[in-house]
């Protein structure tokens, strides 16, 4: 027989999950009675203010989510059978800026349905600071953990090009992935570093990917933006890169997706610490897919979705006492 207490959080469970739902019907309502008028606007203004009205909205259903999750509640609607799910891959590690880089694309994703985050640590064990981040995210996700080798990890100054980063992490979630993903279920791979920064346009164009899809990537490689260039067939002829073009697949690590069936039919295809520099995006493209087979999208590579932005490490004086009257307080969680 239930306790009066677990009565009582169930009850408390269900107001709140009733009330949110009604609350986003009623706005929803509320933003269909003001659609503009056909006849005041032109098409160009009805689409900004539809799009508005989008985003409006989606910002009320990631909103939801968070509630959801911080109440303990399950998200009914959190698998839409008509859409392919996507797994983003995220590898991360401890540094000053972690919680606020993994902050800012956790929110993007909030926005994304369908949307399955595999985040891999790269530590001996999984970090308070992920768990409970993870946790109150309101996202579907899997925390995993896979620690470099000492002999590959860089070093505090080294620059971020000497030595291959999140093969470890990549490699472990993709094993995942072959133990635990339904080969049943459509759905596309993408690997989600946590320094760059992803428009929403970016998860639809990818989610319809039959083989590997491929765009531009903003920000990258010293230049404004690399892309795909295309033929007049519309087929992936060549690079537009700042950096050795004659690479198989000169491209960016946020500038493909793969089906999963893909993955899961090629074993074989993973990261490697002996690929050269430059190369892991075509060292596992090579085993999956070749250049005639992939898919460009984003307006034939003509619009930018994603950022290589690389938010740049903090001087944090207070650390090194450089602060006077500076109290380093390390209970408060940054």
């Amino acid at each position: 027989m239930l306790s009066p207490r677990s009565v009582n959080v169930k009850s408390f469970r269900f107001i709140v999950f009733t009330t949110l739902v009604i609350f986003c019907v009623m706005l929803g309502l509320k933003l269909m009675v003001n659609l503009p008028e056909p006849s005041i606007y032109t098409v160009s203004d009805e689409s900004k203010a539809v799009s508005s009205q989008s985003r409006q909205l989606r910002a009320q259903i990631g909103r939801l989510r968070l509630l959801l999750a911080k109440n303990g509640i399950a998200n009914p609607y959190e698998n839409l059978e008509s859409l392919p799910t996507i797994y983003a891959i995220t590898p991360t590690h401890t540094r000053p800026l972690q919680k606020a880089e993994l902050t800012r694309i956790s929110q993007t994703f909030l926005l994304v349905p369908n949307f399955h985050w595999i985040i891999v640590e790269d530590s001996e064990t999984k970090t308070p600071l992920v768990t409970n981040l993870l946790a109150q995210s309101g996202l579907m996700y899997t925390h995993l953990n896979a620690e470099t080798p000492k002999e590959w990890k860089l070093l505090l100054d080294d620059p971020q090009w000497k030595k291959p980063r999140g093969v470890k992490q990549r490699n472990a979630a993709l094993q995942w992935l072959r133990n635990h993903a339904d080969p049943r279920k459509p759905a596309v791979v993408f690997f989600a570093d946590d320094d760059n920064t992803y428009s929403l346009e970016l998860f639809e164009e990818m989610r319809t990917t039959k083989k590997v899809s491929v765009w531009p990537v903003g920000l990258v490689g010293s230049v404004r933006f690399e892309r795909p260039i295309l033929d007049e067939h519309g087929k992936v002829a060549n690079w537009s890169t700042g950096w050795r073009p004659e690479r198989p697949f000169a491209i960016d690590m946020a500038g493909f997706a793969i089906n999963l069936k893909l993955l899961l039919d090629n074993p074989q295809a993973e990261f490697s610490f002996d690929a050269p520099r430059g190369y892991q995006e075509s060292t596992i493209l090579a085993a999956v897919v070749t250049k005639d087979e992939l898919e460009p999208k984003a307006s034939k590579c003509t619009k930018v979705y994603v950022w290589h932005t690389r938010t740049e490490n903090p001087k944090l004086n207070d650390l090194k006492g450089k602060v006077p009257g500076m109290i380093v307080d390390w209970t408060v969680e940054v």
